[in-house]
């Protein structure tokens, strides 16, 4: 074996398999709605609550539908597109999948 097999763990001092801590990694960046459903690229969302968005004045309602959503390196967050307004974050735990 070489070197590049193992990676220090620094939460648990241990040396770990690379491929365990890719796969742990792998795991923690799994983005859910607010259902717990699983979201990727590309995917419809529905508001279930209002909106207020800081900066546009205008208030998102609840059931409006998001088009083509990308995830970030947030798993709390996605970026997405409305109408009105450009370069919109949204909290996951505001939407649901369609």
């Amino acid at each position: 074996m070489s070197d590049d097999d193992y990676i220090y763990d620094e939460a648990t001092g241990e040396w770990r398999p690379a491929s365990e801590i890719a796969a742990a990694k792998a795991a923690q960046n799994v983005v859910r709605d607010a259902s717990g459903t699983v979201l990727s690229d590309g995917d419809s969302v529905v508001l279930i609550k209002d909106l207020k968005v800081k900066g546009a004045g205008q208030t998102l309602k609840q059931g409006t539908v998001i088009k083509t959503i990308r995830l970030t390196d947030n798993p709390e967050e996605i970026d997405c597109r409305h109408d009105a307004i450009k370069g919109l974050v949204l909290r996951t735990e505001f939407v649901r999948k369609r």
